[in-house]
């Protein structure tokens, strides 16, 4: 039971930070914005937090810092695509590099520091029921915030007026604009939203996953965040899950390795990114599910006056 307790608190670890970044650009998406910049803003995310932690010894003030660098990152790529017009494919992949470059720039003078952990929270009784208290209350504060995204993100979106709103403007920006809906500003909410849940979840890499400051340690979660909003088919509850299905094949990797089965380190390695492909793959053969929750104006630019 120890090791099956330690192997699923890692899955879990390993897949909040997954989960945070893919329900900001689900949010993002939602809206007709396809930020594919998501790994550039997670890495700043984790820079910044770690940044915030180490220069006033207080994790939550790199929780905050984390969250800002993020969002204001994610402000550039706005201005670039909405008010400048700029292709967002192009930006965002200009975003993810400078987000990379900049990042190890900035976290040079942090490298080989011990970082401040990110403390859990531990609920009196309930953290001591046997293998659940520890899963689920007696995690840190990221945890929690992973979930009530999730829960916030799902009444918002399809329960909420402002969720409608911004659900047409994915759909149809024109006849979104034609009803008096400010297009731009809601699209900056949403990007700037996005923006700061990777940030979010860049900080839980720095200061709960591995606190410490490594050059490109996100390791390409931004993307496999982004291919999560495809799989869960824009779905927040569909993320959560595709989340933890994600978090396991990365963890596994590690646990079969440390068992000794005799299967080739590189190819462990890159067995969270090949699912992630045969995910795609298989999600693209059932066009109709596809086409019925995909945003109709996905990367599609907006020019109020045109």
């Amino acid at each position: 039971m120890t090791m099956i307790e330690a192997i699923l608190l890692t899955i879990i670890t390993a897949a909040t930070p997954l989960v945070i970044a893919a329900m900001g650009e689900l949010v993002t998406e939602r809206a007709g914005v396809l930020n594919l910049g998501v790994e550039g803003m997670m890495i700043m995310g984790a820079v910044c937090a770690f940044a915030g932690a180490q220069l006033t010894g207080l994790p939550l003030v790199g929780l905050v810092a984390g969250i800002v660098g993020g969002a204001l990152f994610s402000l550039l790529f706005g201005f670039l695509t909405l008010t400048l017009v700029t292709n967002q494919v192009a930006t965002g992949l200009a975003l993810t590099l400078l987000g990379l470059g900049l990042s190890g720039q900035l976290g040079e003078a942090f490298v080989g520091i011990p970082g401040v952990k990110l403390a859990p929270i531990v609920i009196p009784v309930l953290s001591d029921i046997p293998v659940v208290g520890p899963l689920l209350f007696r995690q840190d504060i990221t945890f929690y915030l992973s979930i009530a995204l999730v829960i916030g993100v799902n009444w918002f979106l399809f329960r909420s007026r402002t969720g409608l709103k911004l659900r047409a403007i994915g759909d149809n920006h024109g006849s979104a604009h034609a009803l008096g809906i400010s297009v731009i500003r809601t699209r900056y909410l949403a990007v700037m939203f996005g923006g700061a849940c990777a940030g979010l979840a860049g900080a839980q890499l720095s200061l709960v996953y591995t606190p410490q400051w490594v050059e490109n340690m996100s390791a390409g979660r931004g993307w496999i965040a982004l291919a999560l909003v495809v799989f869960a088919s824009w779905r927040p509850w569909r993320v959560l899950a595709g989340g933890y299905i994600f978090g396991a094949v990365g963890i596994l990797q590690l646990h079969a390795q440390a068992f000794g089965i005799g299967v080739p380190s590189q190819f462990l390695s890159m067995l969270p990114y090949a699912v992630t492909i045969v995910v795609l793959i298989i999600i693209s053969h059932n066009r109709r599910t596809t086409l019925i929750n995909t945003p109709a104006c996905l990367g599609k630019p907006f020019v109020p006056d045109r």
